[in-house]
């Protein structure tokens, strides 16, 4: 049995029963390797060689943005690490290649302040002028969710995740299962977050208990990403924001912002979940006002009289 196919399967089994991964990688290295057995012309494990994998990577070049090759090459180089190390294979065809690109640097958008304001607003404006109970508790969930969307810095799958347990509303504190089931806790440091939470959980108690999830959708089931992304255009629509705004964006606010008012790197690492600070650090070049800021009023030159 050469065929390519039952092997990318056995790797998917392996990944999802010993390495414990969780369904969105599974799925992704599902997709990546699959794009991989597509492009190739030989379907024979045994035939696939450096050369093979050296066209597969110049088709991806012209396809997609370095990130997206880099994040794929790793798919298929974990793939054949695999097959090397259960001994399916004598020889790994990466052995034989060098794979050095640079990636474009980008900066990670953020939403300014005083339009995370005027967002805000208009969603407690939406709730307040509510002429149904539907709309009324449509707006309050829209409310508790963008809240601790930028209250805690949140991945938008770790919150669409949140089961009811996960939030301590007494101790005002969240536990996160971020990436790799790594786990953290957060202290929700504002109090009117808190009373939206309570309110929110206090309405929404049939569905969170139906659905097990603590975000729950006007379905009855848990609320998606999706879901998320298109209540935010919604509101942004509403508000006359001349930007797109994410989900992602929100969490790029709030380290920005951790960061500008001087809390120390390391904090804001693990408050992101970040396995490395190298990952955290490219919130220094987005905290530009700051660095204004200090250069306007702290650099010596500021005090010579000349």
């Amino acid at each position: 049995m050469n065929n390519l196919q039952p092997f990318i399967k056995s790797y998917l089994n392996y990944c999802k029963r010993q390495k414990q991964l969780d369904s969105k990688t599974l799925k992704a290295y599902q997709i990546d390797l699959t794009q991989f057995s597509n492009a190739i012309a030989t379907k024979n494990i045994y035939d696939i060689t450096s050369a093979t994998i050296e066209d597969f990577i110049s088709q991806l070049h012209n396809k997609y943005k370095p990130k997206t090759v880099k994040r794929k090459i790793a798919s298929v180089r974990a793939l054949f690490r695999y097959l090397e190390y259960k001994e399916i294979i004598e020889h790994n065809p990466f052995h034989r290649i060098q794979i050095r690109f640079r990636e474009p640097f980008t900066l990670p958008k953020t939403i300014p302040l005083h339009t995370v304001e005027v967002f805000l607003a208009t969603i407690y404006k939406q709730h307040s002028l509510a002429k149904t109970e539907y709309q009324r508790k449509c707006t309050l969930r829209d409310i508790a969710v963008i809240e601790l969307l930028f209250a805690t810095g949140i991945r938008i799958s770790e919150l669409c995740t949140l089961k009811p347990h996960d939030i301590s509303l007494y101790e005002k504190t969240i536990l996160i299962y971020g990436k790799g089931s790594k786990e953290r806790r957060l202290q929700i440091g504002n109090d009117d977050i808190i009373k939206i939470l309570k309110e929110y959980k206090d309405v929404y108690h049939n569905e969170i208990s139906n659905c097990q999830h603590f975000f729950a959708a006007s379905s009855g089931n848990a609320l998606s990403d999706q879901s998320v992304r298109r209540m935010i255009n919604k509101y942004v629509n509403l508000a006359c924001i001349d930007m797109h705004i994410t989900p992602h964006m929100f969490r790029h606010t709030f380290a920005t912002s951790l960061l500008e008012a001087d809390v120390d790197i390391r904090y804001i690492q693990e408050m992101l979940g970040h396995s490395s600070i190298n990952i955290t650090e490219i919130y220094t070049h987005v905290a530009m006002s700051k660095q204004r800021e200090i250069l306007t009023t702290k650099h010596p030159r500021n005090q010579f009289h000349i």
